[in-house]
């Protein structure tokens, strides 16, 4: 892995989420080379033409409300280049990537991660300035 850095989204990044606020055992569904869990209260994400679940409280303290059903992330998060291909454990499953994606964590410890293609990074993310 290369060294890890700070980043942010950029601005008009939003997206649209949808709690999964219903009586429910949640749902698995197949993504990033792998299955994945939702949980009840867990958020269904439209992120550009890319749907996927994010964790309740992964979302809770990384997102922040633009207007009913339409969200931007907030949150600093902490990345890397992957030099070989490989998988990361995330909240839902696991994410398969490519030498050359990106990991991307919560913080600095490597929490919350999940992996990246490193075109869909740069058009998501900047380098923080601190």
């Amino acid at each position: 892995m290369t060294e890890q850095q700070r980043y942010h989204r950029r601005e008009q990044t939003q997206v649209i989420a949808v709690r999964l606020d219903l009586e429910t055992d949640g749902f698995t569904y197949r993504k990033w080379s792998a299955v994945q869990t939702c949980k009840p209260g867990d958020w269904l994400v439209l992120n550009g033409e890319d749907t996927y679940t994010i964790d309740a409280a992964i979302f809770a303290r990384t997102y922040a409300p633009i207007r009913p059903g339409v969200y931007e992330k907030v949150a600093t998060i902490y990345a890397e280049e992957a030099v070989e291909a490989g998988f990361v454990i995330t909240k839902e499953g696991e994410t398969h990537y490519a030498a050359g994606d990106f990991l991307v964590f919560e913080n600095a410890d490597r929490e919350g991660g999940y992996a990246i293609s490193r075109d869909r990074f740069a058009e998501l993310y900047t380098l923080d300035d601190e």
